[in-house]
């Protein structure tokens, strides 16, 4: 009967070898597998993060273009009607007295003063005789100013140059003819037109003898001064609202020559 004791120590070699495999095998299988990867819900969650980012990044791009666009605007807006007011004002500095033409034998005097062929207000259109770049030996030409009474555009329009008394004719009853269409009519051959800015109203005042007063009213139209030009002009606009500006207008002119003594 065998005795009964410590294991023969190859038993113990045995099972320290056998442990010592077990371990090596261990660390070899995990240097097999290499490093982990991103699991199928971190790739979902990584991508829906990627997808807020984009879409915050595009409406940050679109409100910043819209804000762009929207400033553009306005600023397109306020120069359009600063040059149409320095428009303004270049017309009325540039006036000039067209004179009649000379009875025809036989034929009566050219009605009219002088200054109704220089400066027209219908309540509707303003039409005015000025020089041409500021030098009278370049032409004169005819200017219309008028609002549209359907689309409420504040509207310019101008002649060619002019250099003979039935041009002058011609282009005078043009420009009544377009301030008084109710849609814009095609420009004639050498006129143009271009839209200043939108209105609800616009009204004129003439200064003459030292006091403002309606064109149209019984005392501007007394024979005195109708054969007078205003020594000043005062342009009363209500720009419509959806623009740079909006509201109430108020631009006087006054004659460059005009020494404001007493008549």
């Amino acid at each position: 009967m065998p005795a009964v004791g410590n294991p023969p120590s190859n038993a113990i070699v045995t099972i320290a070898d056998g442990a010592s495999l077990a371990s090596a095998g261990c660390r070899f299988g995990s240097s097999l597998r290499g490093p982990r990867g991103f699991t199928l819900i971190e790739l979902l969650v990584a991508l829906s993060l990627v997808a807020v980012i984009a879409v915050l990044s595009w409406r940050g791009i679109d409100a910043m273009a819209r804000a762009q666009q929207s400033t553009q605007q306005h600023t397109d807006e306020v120069l359009a009607l600063q040059a149409g007011l320095a428009q303004w004002r270049a017309d009325l500095d540039a006036l000039m007295s067209w004179p009649a033409a000379p009875a025809a034998p036989g034929q009566p005097p050219a009605s009219g003063p002088a200054s109704q062929r220089s400066l027209a207000w219908d309540g509707r259109t303003l039409r005015l005789t000025r020089s041409d770049a500021g030098d009278a030996a370049a032409g004169l030409r005819v200017v219309a100013w008028t609002r549209r009474p359907a689309s409420g555009q504040w509207q310019r329009w101008q002649s060619p140059p002019l250099a003979s008394q039935a041009a002058w004719a011609a282009a005078w009853d043009a420009a009544a003819h377009w301030g008084q269409s109710d849609t814009e009519p095609p420009a004639a051959a050498g006129a143009s037109a271009v839209t200043l800015a939108r209105a609800l109203d616009w009204q004129l005042h003439y200064y003459r003898h030292n006091a403002w007063t309606h064109p149209l009213s019984s005392s501007a139209e007394s024979g005195s001064a109708t054969q007078l030009l205003p020594d000043g002009v005062r342009l009363f606009l209500t720009l419509a609202a959806g623009q740079a500006l909006a509201g109430p207008l108020v631009l006087d002119w006054v004659r460059p020559d005009f020494s404001g003594a007493q008549p």
